[in-house]
This record gives structure tokens, sequence and C-alpha cells, in this order.
């Protein structure tokens, strides 16, 4: 089995027999599982309700979006370590109400600088060994938390940091979804060094409703909240995790931690059916979803509606396209310079969009990688009572990351080192000191040229197509947040990859259950390989909508996470 179909748990569809039973409501409202939560004051969305509380308190003492962001990811990076913490990256987005601008962060690190491409044995399909130390890169998210509070947080950072200290000491109860994605982890990396005894407590795997705790990363967060960012950028948690990697054949130094800092970026935009959508610039992929965008607007694919094959064969085959761009173009500015402005621009998604055939699937696009089809992820979203909005989203990669634990620290190092190729000359070749391409992209969109909505989804590859499927049931099919979320997706895997595979046979499309029959057939009729999925690559969304007029919140969160949002 190939690693894309081993990462997927997927299988082939043969006939119409094997297709999903399902299908579109009747005419009318559009589906939702709850209504869209409305609040005055301020509003948090996230993936675990006890962390949402955190940040809804913060708000409640005067926090601003910005603080509460922080307490939650923190929150989180004790509740859901199968997808973020303290030895992974951050992106963030932020709406400034005062000086009417949005800004940029990318808190994403470095390769480490004595790390080269003769130095690694690659895997037999030629790409970075993805659970290993060859795929480590610096961790940037404490030092996202800091920059971020440095130019818009009220509350000190000890006090944002003690709930999670707090949970991670006294224990809380894992969730559904969350003790579903540790299961999978704790049978992926229960033999690498130190993870069971952090994260399998007795060496059995989390069961949902466990009580479960992790002191070590409480004295980790109590560090970072009294020693500040040098503690753990030049101080006891950077000298530990040097250790650790000289211990088990990493490449880290004192001086890859020190030299790290996050960059403010200016957020990129395009318009789609008037609506503006604001994503950040390479090395990140927000880029896709505006070119998906583009291309769609181009052939005018929600006019056939979303009952229609037009529909969804139109939607895929725009995706496959900007994924070709992703493979040849997106990667660490600072070594390779994409030309974004050409490849938002209408004008070449008007020439992408001459390429597609309404008749039958594109097959010459080339084939993807693992990790990229496949990511654990958490997104958040907050805003504050003076119109302030936060849009976050921060991973340690695929689940635990390379699943190699510093048991002192309680967390994990990431792997997304593993996105880089190890083919030279291309733009998103390893290089020391190097950012890799990144999956995890938050996301902004507006009417009249505002931000009004802070938006995501969290899953690998399942992000700009994802941002892209929000944002056409918002603008085309009228939703509202939580009916935007909930609306069957589909996912496209197999496209060419910034880690230098080239896919030849179209790719595969999974498609949730309320896609019509006959439109999977018709989908299969025109060349499409449709494919189970177990639900897993559909990713994660979460909202919030600040009404411009009112000043009144809406907040969203969808059933295939265990989140919620709340406000007050």
């Amino acid at each position: 089995m190939s690693r894309v179909l081993a990462a997927c748990c997927i299988v082939v569809i043969t006939s119409a027999a094997g297709i999903c039973q399902g299908g579109d409501r009747p005419e009318g409202r559009a589906f939702a599982t709850r209504s869209v939560t409305i609040a005055k004051n301020g509003m948090v969305a996230a993936a675990q309700p006890l962390a949402v509380q955190i940040g809804v308190d913060v708000l409640k003492r005067g926090g601003s979006a910005v603080d509460a962001a922080i307490a939650v990811n923190a929150a989180l990076a004790v509740m859901e370590p199968c997808s973020c913490g303290l030895g992974g990256d951050l992106f963030a987005m932020v709406w400034d109400p005062q000086a009417e601008k949005l800004h940029g962060l990318n808190a994403s690190g470095r390769s480490p600088a004595k790390l080269t491409i003769d130095k690694i044995p690659a895997d037999a399909d030629g790409r970075i060994p993805l659970y290993s130390p060859y795929a480590w890169s610096v961790p940037g998210c404490v030092d996202g938390w800091f920059e971020l509070h440095k130019k818009f947080g009220r509350r000190p950072i000890e006090e944002l940091l003690a709930p999670a200290v707090g949970y991670a000491v006294d224990g809380f109860p894992v969730t559904q979804i969350i003790a579903g994605g540790w299961a999978v982890n704790a049978r992926r990396f229960h033999d690498k060094p130190g993870f069971a005894d952090v994260f399998m407590p007795g060496g059995e795997t989390v069961r949902e409703g466990q009580i479960f705790t992790n002191r070590a990363l409480a004295r980790t967060l109590k560090v970072i909240a009294m020693g500040g960012r040098g503690a753990y950028y030049r101080g006891p948690i950077a000298e530990r995790i040097v250790e650790y990697s000289n211990e088990v054949g990493g490449f880290f130094t004192l001086e890859d931690f020190a030299n790290h800092h996050s960059e403010w970026v200016e957020p990129i935009s395009s318009t789609y059916h008037g609506t503006t959508v604001w994503e950040l610039p390479p090395n990140g992929q927000g880029l896709a979803a505006l070119q998906i965008l583009n291309i769609l607007e181009e052939l005018d694919a929600a006019s056939h509606g979303r009952s229609s094959a037009d529909f969804w064969h139109l939607f895929i085959e725009a995706k496959k396209l900007a994924f070709e761009d992703r493979a040849r173009f997106y990667a660490d500015p600072a070594f390779a310079e994409a030309p974004i402005d050409m490849l938002a621009s209408k004008a070449y998604a008007r020439e992408k969009a001459s390429l597609v055939d309404v008749t039958k699937a594109g097959r010459s696009y080339p084939a993807g990688h693992a990790g990229l089809e496949h990511g654990d992820t958490t997104f958040l979203v907050t805003a504050d009572s003076d119109g302030m909005m936060v849009s976050l989203i921060q991973s340690n990669y695929t689940g635990f990351g390379s699943g190699y634990v510093i048991p002192e620290l309680g967390f994990g190092l990431q792997n997304r080192g593993g996105l880089f190729t190890l083919e030279k000359g291309h733009p998103n070749a390893l290089e020391p000191g190097k950012r890799p391409f990144h999956t995890i992209i938050p996301a902004f969109m507006g009417a009249n040229g505002t931000p009004d909505t802070a938006f995501g989804v969290m899953g690998g590859s399942m992000q700009p197509q994802g941002h892209a499927q929000i944002v056409v049931n918002i603008v085309d099919f009228g939703m509202n947040l939580q009916e935007a979320g909930d609306a069957a997706r589909f996912f496209h895997g197999g496209s060419s990859a910034p880690t230098g595979e080239v896919m030849t046979d179209g790719g595969y499309v999974c498609l949730e259950s309320g896609v019509p029959d006959d439109v999977r057939r018709e989908l299969m009729r025109r060349g499409h390989r449709l494919v189970e999925n177990d639900g897993s690559v559909f990713g994660g969304y979460q909202a919030i909508f600040r009404d411009p007029e009112t000043g009144v919140y809406y907040g969203a969160t969808e059933s295939r996470k265990d989140g919620v949002a709340l406000g007050y």
C-alpha cells in the first residue's frame, strides 16, 4: 500500500454499487448540526470546549482577542496534544479595528543550521523520513505567542498560561474526537523515545473520558510564564531540547534556537464574487485557496448548483490546477520568491481555467505526498468587545509531529521539515536555516473590503480546498456560518506536491455522504477516481463573523470536531 493510501485509510470504489448512501436535503434551509452562536461582547470557537471556556473567561476579565487566543492555544497544547503543542509552529492573522489593519504573523521555524541534504538517508520514496529527527525544524509556537502578546496583549502572560497549567496538573477528561486521534498516534509512535512516558500513562492508549495529566508540561509552562520567551529559546528549555537532540541523533544546536524569530507579514488577498478573502503568503499554502476561488469564478462553477455534477467536477479541477502551482512555486520567500501577484491575478486564473474540460477529469496533474494529504492541526478564532478578531492555527504537523517526546518538558517535536524536498535546485529544497513549505493557514473574508469574518479549516492539504468550499457556501449559496461548515465537502488528494512528487493519474476524490448518488456516478463516468474515507480527511472548521452594523458576533464550529463556539 502506498504512503498516500496508508495515511488516508481509503478504499477505491470501482462501481456505483460501492457508493455511500446519502443525498442533499430537500429544497429549503441548508443542513446544520446546530444553531449559530450569537453574542454581543466577545466570542471564542475552538476544537475543545474547556479551552473555549478559558478563552471566554479571559475576555470577561478585559483581555484582548489576542490574549484569549494565547490562553486557548496553551490549553489546547495540554488538551489536544495530538494536534498542537509547544513543539510545533503557529500562524495568525489579527484584525485591529483601531488601526483598521489586518496583520499577519508567520511563526514557523527553520531547519537546523547543521542539517544538509547529503546527511539525510532518504526513504524508499525519495523523501525525508517523516517520523525522524531529520524532519525536525525549530518550534515557532512560543515565539508566536510572545510576538502577538507584545503587539496586542493586555493581560500578563502568566495569567494567560495559568489555566493550562491548572488542567495539566489536575487533569481533564479527554474528549471523543481527540481520543480517537490520540489512539491512532499511539499506535504509530508508541516506541519513539519519550512518547509513552508522557502520552501513554501506564503504557496504555488514552481513552475517551479518561482523566489525563501532564505535570511535566505544567512545569514547562510555568518556566515560560516566569522567564518569558528567553526561557524557551535561550534558556533551560532550549538547552534540554538540544541535549535530547544529541541523545537521539538530531542536529539542533543552541544557536538554532537563539537565532529563531517570527515575522510579521502582509496578508495577500483576492476577491470572489465581490467578497474579499485574505490569506498569508508562502511559505504557507494560503495562496492556493485564492487561486482555487479565482479559477472557480472564471468557470462560474456555482451557477450549476450543489446538486449538479458540473459544480463538483469544476471545483475538483480548479483545485488540481492551483495545486500544480503550489508544487512548483511555494517555498520560504527568503530563499525562493514566488510570483504571488501573477499567481493571484484574475488574468492568470482565466488562463488556467481554459485548461478544464467539463466532460472529463484531468489526469495530467501529478501525485502527492502522504504527509501532505493528512495533517493534524488545531484552529481557533477569538473576538473581543472592541472588534479585534484573531484567526490562529497551530500544529505539530502529523499528529504528535515526529513522535519524539522530551519527557522532562512534556511535549514532542514537530516534523515540518518532512515537507522539504531533497531535489536540489527546487524552490522548496532543504537548506540550512530555511523554513519548509507549510500547510497550516488562517484566513479572513469580508464584504466591502473589510475583514469581518475570521475562519479556517484544519487538516493538511484539505485546508485551501476547505477554505474555498466555505467561501463558496457563504457567498454563492447564502449559507450562514454553521451551515457553511456542516455542508458536505469533497477532498481531492494526489496532486503534485512541493516535496517533489508528480502525479499522472488525476489523483482521487473523497466525498462526504451529503453528496447525491447521481453526482457520484456522473463524476466516476467523467473519470474521477472516488474513494471511501473514514472522515478524517475533511478537516475541522471554526468561524466568527462580526455584524458591521450592530457589532454582534456570530460563531460556528462543526460536528467533525469536539469543539464549541461560545460568547458572552
